[in-house]
């Protein structure tokens, strides 16, 4: 479908009607929020770490390459930050809302799922032994043989939280999102093979592998829990945007599924204020367009009228 120079949905003219439509999205995001932090607070289980365990979990106690504040910036804002520019360029706000809306449900829903994960299995870190003993004296149970640790409860307590990797998960949550986002956007699936559109794409999934990357050079997380994360992250992102949105590869996945679901009921009720009717002349002008496409094998195109 061709692109249509939107300009009748402002957050000025409809963004308090969106806002109130929504409203009880916005109240379970704010439990999603609340339901997090308890996650966080809670000591999760702690596992059996045998003497002879230790083998695996002796790596240097090292810093963070990518700081856990750096984590939301990664996920959440630099996201919004191209999603706000988008609004500036097409002033949609039903695009805004809901592309908001998504992404923060995907990083919420994601950093649920995983903190659960993380408190219920209390996987030891790679680096748990000095977590654990930083004197470098382990101290075992003469009976059991398990680890009696003398550090820092907090440190320790983090220790146990290898499982998947928070940092991970929430970075392909965000820029998955992020990614599917621009495919629809600049149309990557529209069949002219354009791989620069591709490249586009690929690029924030790029930055979401690189978080994961550092935190197996980090030593706070073992393979596996990158591996986990990513995939949380991607298939959470993957579900939420497309409640918002429709495929990328649609004829349609330029735009919010409310915005067309808008523009149907606009057309049934009528005009009913010169504001509606500057937006019916978009909406008619889109919704009369025609939708023209290659056929396969054929010379010529295939016409089809959207009604």
């Amino acid at each position: 479908m061709p692109e249509i120079q939107l300009g009748a949905h402002t957050i000025r003219s409809h963004g308090f009607q969106v806002l109130k439509i929504h409203k009880h999205d916005w109240l379970i995001l704010v439990l999603l929020a609340g339901l997090d932090l308890g996650l966080n607070i809670i000591e999760p289980f702690h596992r059996f770490v045998g003497e002879d365990m230790m083998t695996d979990l002796k790596y240097p106690l090292k810093p963070n390459t990518v700081p856990f504040w750096g984590v939301p910036i990664i996920a959440i804002l630099l996201p919004l930050a191209v999603i706000i520019v988008y609004y500036f360029i097409r002033r949609d706000v039903y695009d805004l809302h809901h592309a908001v809306l998504g992404i923060l449900f995907s990083v919420f829903i994601t950093a649920v799922i995983t903190d659960a994960i993380k408190d219920g299995v209390g996987r030891p870190r790679p680096d748990f032994f000095w977590r654990c003993f930083p004197d470098g004296k382990g101290v075992f149970d003469s009976v059991t043989k398990n680890v009696k640790c003398t550090g820092d409860k907090a440190v320790i307590k983090e220790g146990h939280k290898s499982f998947p990797s928070g940092h991970t998960s929430w970075s392909f949550a965000g820029l998955g999102f992020l990614a599917l986002y621009l495919s629809g956007k600049i149309r990557v699936f529209d069949r002219r093979g354009h791989v620069a559109k591709l490249c586009i794409v690929f690029l924030p999934l790029l930055v979401a592998a690189l978080v994961g990357v550092s935190r197996v050079d980090d030593y706070w997380h073992h393979w596996q829990d990158v591996f986990a994360g990513g995939l949380l992250g991607i298939t959470v992102s993957s579900f939420c945007y497309l409640q918002f949105f429709p495929p990328p590869y649609d004829v349609d996945g330029w735009g919010p599924h409310a915005y067309f679901q808008m523009l149907a009921e606009s057309q049934n009720n009528g005009p009913t204020s010169s504001a509606t009717e500057n937006a019916l002349t978009v909406q008619q002008s889109q919704l009369e367009s025609i939708c023209i496409q290659p056929r396969h094998g054929m010379d010529g195109f295939e016409y089809s009228q959207r009604n």
